[in-house]
């Protein structure tokens, strides 16, 4: 930056990094059928957590390392480091008496 002194802070505001977004769909069906009765019911449940599957990244390599003359000697600042949990589906059957 010209006009600041090598070594100052310099003007960034000290959160200028941001992490990752989330972006998280849930998705539940379920249908409810009568047996032989109106008090008989059984549900089928299916549920899906992230249910499109998106890349939901948690972490990020945000560890700047600079050597005497001023040089970025970290080759994976930047990066994506950790993943949140891929899909997971949950299926339920329900009986009730």
């Amino acid at each position: 930056m010209p006009g600041l002194p090598k070594g100052s802070f310099g003007n960034a505001p000290e959160d200028v990094f941001r992490g990752p977004g989330i972006n998280n769909w849930d998705i539940s069906l379920f249908k409810n059928s009568r047996l032989r009765s109106e008090k008989r019911l059984v549900q089928f449940r299916a549920e899906a957590y992230n249910a499109f599957n998106h890349s939901q990244w948690s972490s990020v390599n945000t560890a700047a390392r600079f050597d005497p003359s001023g040089n970025q000697t970290n080759t994976l600042f930047g990066t994506v480091t950790a993943a949140r949990p891929a899909r997971l589906v949950q299926l339920a059957l329900r009986l009730q008496f």
